[in-house]
């Protein structure tokens, strides 16, 4: 898909968020001690957020619920013949939301989430398992060596929806 009213900055982010289909999720436990977990995601472009499907069994779901400022890290595949440090990455800063089952931000999340993830739709009947939406607050871009930027929210907003 091409977006040509984004910067070349911005095009590297919006490919990197649709290329890759898992993030390594930050929260914070009850004792305000760090988490961190991997996720599959999907992008809503309606809302515009990133979208979890997560079990109420795991870890991260109750820190979430207790604490709604999260991270989550973003990085390209790692190539043998590139070096690490030059690898494409972004951490999000974001706050999570449970949207209600069944609710339009609900029916929104889910489908964005089905449309990455067909194979889930059986999960998504699961009486312990919700959609968590990630509304993006700013975010640290690494496009390469050398080629850093923070990102306000309305510019991810912006990137998220196209």
């Amino acid at each position: 898909m091409t977006t040509p009213h984004l910067s070349r900055l911005d095009h590297a982010l919006h490919a990197l968020l649709h290329e890759r289909r898992h993030a390594a999720l930050g929260t914070l436990d009850a004792g305000g001690r760090p988490f961190v977990s991997m996720v599959p995601y999907a992008i809503d472009a309606a809302a515009p957020c990133l979208v979890l499907h997560v079990s109420g069994l795991a870890a991260h779901t109750a820190h979430m619920a207790t604490d709604a400022r999260v991270s989550l890290l973003v990085t390209a595949a790692d190539a043998p013949d590139q070096p690490v440090h030059d690898l494409a990455r972004v951490t999000l800063q974001a706050l999570a939301h449970a949207p209600a089952r069944g609710s339009a931000a609900w029916a929104s999340a889910r489908t964005a989430y089905l449309a990455r993830f067909p194979d889930a739709e059986p999960m998504t009947e699961l009486p312990d398992f919700r959609f968590v939406t990630l509304e993006p607050t700013a975010a640290r871009q690494v496009a390469g060596f050398g080629a850093a930027r923070a990102v306000p929210a309305d510019e991810l907003t912006r990137i998220l929806a196209a």
